[in-house]
């Protein structure tokens, strides 16, 4: 389970976290959607340990990320945005060098390294150097290095970024598997279909702020909208007009 309380961050004057609080529990899938700037990669960025925030908290399964970051580490699978591969590995050694990070015992690395390659199909280019690879080879790689400790809660930043249409629907498969295991997976994306398909509940960030957190017919009907990207629209833009 993932706990936000009251995050603040600020780059100078632009405050790109400005009180955000929210959960998402273990066996959901929680999307957390937003205009560009609004928060979203800031807040993920506070969860997987590569900012700190300056006031709120933020838990994963109770180990606190700020105070505890290298134990919080250990709890998740992160799929940052635009996350990128050695490029003079090959992608099983990517895999592996992972595996070490997380502290994996060295007995069971290569048993769950191979695992994980079958599991996301990699295995006809498992042993070729990754530089050249394409955005969906590159993707399933970066998804492998997330996944191969068995992390419990699983972040993705705009995880179908650049796949075509047949990634698309393995990385949606995934995604559903993650679910049915009892994890906790908290993914931004900007594809309405993709949040629509997937999502137990959404997280809806504008200007720094949760506007609106609920199931999809939840926010169907505090926007009055039949059409989910409609409503997502209409809440932008009911705190634009506030400010």
């Amino acid at each position: 389970m993932i706990v936000v309380e009251g995050l603040h961050k600020s780059f100078g004057a632009i405050k790109a976290a400005d009180g955000v609080s929210f959960r998402a529990e273990d066996g959901r899938i929680t999307g957390l959607l937003g205009p560009n700037g609004a928060g979203k990669s800031t807040t993920l960025r506070i969860l997987y340990t590569v900012l700190k925030p300056d006031d709120g908290t933020a838990m994963i399964d109770s180990v606190d990320v700020v105070a505890d970051s290298l134990a919080a580490r250990r709890l998740i699978g992160t799929l940052p945005h635009g996350s990128g591969l050695y490029p003079h590995l090959t992608a099983r050694e990517n895999i592996v060098y992972y595996a070490r990070l997380y502290g994996m015992d060295r007995e069971i690395i290569d048993e769950h390294v191979q695992r994980i390659i079958d599991q996301l199909d990699i295995g006809a280019f498992a042993d070729r150097r990754s530089k050249g690879f394409s955005q969906g080879q590159r993707t399933r790689v970066s998804l492998a290095r997330a996944l191969v400790h068995g992390p419990r809660n699983v972040i993705l930043d705009e995880p179908s970024n650049g796949l075509d249409v047949m990634a698309t629907r393995s990385l949606r498969e995934l995604i559903r598997l993650l679910k049915s295991q009892g994890k906790c997976v908290l993914f931004s994306s900007h594809v309405m279909q993709e949040v629509a398909a997937l999502c137990d509940e959404i997280i809806i960030i504008a200007a720094g702020r949760v506007v609106l957190h609920d199931t999809p017919d939840g926010i169907r009907n505090a926007t009055d909208c039949d059409d989910l990207e409609e409503a997502f629209v209409r809440a932008i833009q009911h705190v634009s007009a506030a400010e």
